[in-house]
């Protein structure tokens, strides 16, 4: 690979990590948050909702915003809104900021999706694509479990004033006494910035989009939308995002509420060790299905996902503390199941189909609120129970989906 491509590629990678450093932190803060605004279950709910949402409004416009402007300056302004939305929440922390702040981060992260994988096949290679795709995956993954660790570092620091630690003491004089938590956004902010410099100066390749990574003419999305398997693989994706976040978003907050987990450190740990089984058991899924049909993956791996969130729920202790990490492992497979199972269902417009897809990803937005919603009427124990809702509908699609590709599998059979 030339040396100014793996520079770029580097550069994407990192993008990767930034990515899932900034999105997967929610879970972590949901008790505090929740605390230190003194929220209500669908006030807390309404977090995750201003993050995600702006995926729906977002995926789309982005696309075509990269077609006009570039990979460059959409990089830029990515960067510049999760700076902007990270910096003015540290400046002024209140929950109006917070979700005006979440949804002005997300739409920087909605943008960057849609950047960075051509980006990656262009500057990677085609022919190291695929393994640079499952190297940015293992590098999400690494971030969603180290994110999480920040917090807990950074928060009982702070509590228990260890002030000489030049970080921690300057943390300390920028956060408020009780909102020790925001210092996590203080962090994002130089994060943010330290990126925009990176990129000036750096020379990005031209991209080419295949055809199935342009978006496409509103033709292209009216006639997608006729096809039933459209809509219903839509579906499919806003309901596994709905599923991924609900546990990870609501986890360290029933720990903390059933069993007396301390959620700046045990918690905290939960979610941690959640997108860190989720990243080993997406190494295991690519291999599986290699050599297993796709839907017979998804069908068992989402049969024991629904296992460990029973155990979760309304397991002891110790059971609960250890089966929602685990079903973390279980979910894994269901992000590129859907999306290759969906693509496979049809014959054209793939780019446009995979914008419609990430739209799909508001499922974190608004099972959410649905979540927050049905804890503030009953009990939050009964409000995650919708989670078997959404994970009832992926597990549907491992019965209904008739790709018209079959994934390729490994044959251990000799050829006559």
């Amino acid at each position: 690979m030339h040396k100014k491509n793996v520079v770029i590629v580097g550069l994407i990678l990192l993008t990767f990590f930034i990515i899932s450093f900034m999105t997967n932190i929610l879970g972590a803060l949901n008790p505090n948050v929740s605390q230190g605004f003194d929220l209500t279950e669908t006030m807390a709910g309404f977090l995750p909702f201003a993050f995600f949402i702006a995926y729906g409004v977002m995926s789309i416009p982005s696309g075509v915003l990269v077609e006009k402007w570039g990979e460059k300056k959409m990089m830029m302004l990515a960067f510049a809104l999760a700076f902007v939305g990270a910096i003015v929440f540290a400046i002024n922390p209140s929950f109006n900021v917070f979700i005006i702040s979440l949804f002005t981060i997300g739409t920087g992260m909605a943008a960057l999706q849609v950047v960075i994988n051509p980006l990656l096949r262009v500057s990677g290679g085609e022919e190291h694509f695929a393994f640079n795709s499952v190297l940015a995956q293992l590098i999400f993954g690494l971030a969603s479990f180290i994110s999480p660790q920040m917090y807990s570092y950074l928060v009982s620091n702070i509590n228990h004033g260890n002030v000489e630690k030049p970080l921690i003491g300057l943390m300390s004089r920028l956060v408020p006494e009780s909102l020790s938590w925001v210092s996590v956004y203080w962090v994002f902010a130089l994060l943010g910035l330290l990126m925009i410099v990176l990129i000036v100066f750096v020379k990005f390749p031209r991209v080419e989009l295949k055809e199935d990574e342009k978006f496409g003419s509103k033709a292209n999305y009216l006639e997608l939308f006729k096809n039933k398997y459209v809509i219903l693989f839509f579906i499919g994706m806003f309901c596994y995002v709905g599923t991924e976040q609900g546990i990870s978003y609501w986890m360290s907050k029933f720990l903390n509420h059933y069993h007396g987990f301390d959620p700046d450190t045990i918690g905290a740990d939960a979610v941690s060790y959640f997108w860190g089984l989720m990243t080993v058991g997406g190494v295991l899924g690519l291999l599986l299905m290699k050599l297993f049909d796709t839907k017979i993956v998804l069908r068992y791996f989402t049969i024991l996902a629904i296992v460990c969130i029973v155990l979760g729920l309304f397991g002891g202790a110790e059971i609960s503390l250890w089966s929602f990490p685990i079903s973390g492992f279980f979910l894994s497979i269901m992000y590129p199941a859907v999306i290759s199972l969906g693509l496979n269902s049809v014959a054209e417009h793939h780019g446009s189909f995979a914008g419609i897809l990430m739209t799909g990803i508001a499922g974190g937005a608004v099972v959410q609120i649905l979540i927050g919603g049905l804890a503030d009427l009953f009990t939050l124990q009964a409000g995650m129970l919708f989670i078997f809702v959404t994970l009832g509908y992926i597990l549907s699609i491992s019965f209904w989906a008739k790709p018209l590709v079959n994934n390729k599998t490994i044959s251990f059979k000799k050829e006559s």
